[in-house]
């Protein structure tokens, strides 16, 4: 029954995202989009189904074959900012701000895994992990981005703080998983990470929790540096259209 839920929780966010870049960008960006977290899915699905990724005695560790390719492709994102040029550009910052929301839901999930034997404690809200919190606050933080100045700048330090949460719940599930960096023992083990599908925790919503904090910063940097006669929420139309004149 959790897997059933979980898996249609991931659907309605893969969706929205992917209608959003529709809406905002292009269909042709979106289609591409969908496209890549279908692979994605599939190739988690088949390391989880063949045990793969519950080898803990490799070289390197079955984790890593979800790991890796999670990590290339945020330090992809952060070491070319031309990446998310477009992005930042396109997408309303509330709204970049408010889909965080999202994890509320994961948060949830990762509750009812506690009670179910596959997370550690200090994975979740009853323990250690406030990134709740971060989801709770989302839309407040939403709208006080639009408020002017002294709201961006509130925004900026939220981000901030949102990464530092998922650090923080990040470095527990590593820690606490089968495997040679199995360094903090927990009353159970960190299951999680090698099953399939809440896997997808840490190889599809940390990495969309990221790049959303990353736009953000980076939308927030845009807007600040603005010209006093333009307000935070005309510079970003301000600047494409100023793009589509000169070309």
């Amino acid at each position: 029954m959790t897997s059933t839920l979980f898996l249609g929780f991931v659907a309605l966010i893969t969706m929205f995202v992917v209608a959003m870049i529709d809406r905002y960008i292009n269909r042709r960006a979106a289609v591409r989009l969908l496209a890549g977290p279908l692979i994605w899915f599939l190739y988690a699905g088949l390391m989880a189904h063949f045990g793969i990724l519950k080898n803990s005695e490799m070289r390197p560790p079955g984790i890593a074959f979800v790991v890796g390719p999670v990590l290339l492709f945020l330090i992809f994102f952060i070491v070319r900012p031309s990446a998310s040029a477009q992005a930042v550009l396109a997408f309303p910052l509330w709204l970049i701000l408010g889909t965080q929301c999202f994890r509320i839901g994961v948060e949830l999930f990762l509750h009812q895994l506690w009670i179910e034997g596959l997370v550690p404690r200090m994975m979740t809200f009853a323990g250690a992990n406030i990134d709740i919190y971060i989801g709770l606050s989302a839309p407040v933080i939403a709208w006080l981005s639009t408020r002017g100045r002294w709201g961006l700048r509130l925004a900026s330090a939220w981000n901030i703080l949102g990464l530092l949460a998922l650090l923080n719940v990040v470095t527990r599930a590593i820690l606490t998983a089968p495997g040679p960096l199995h360094l903090i023992h927990s009353e159970v083990p960190d299951r999680m990470i090698s099953t399939f599908p809440f896997l997808l925790i840490p190889g599809f919503f940390v990495p969309l929790a990221v790049v959303l904090h990353l736009l953000a910063i980076r939308a927030i940097g845009s807007r600040l540096r603005a010209t006093n006669g333009t307000s935070p929420d005309d510079a970003p139309r301000a600047r494409v259209g100023s793009r589509s004149a000169s070309v």
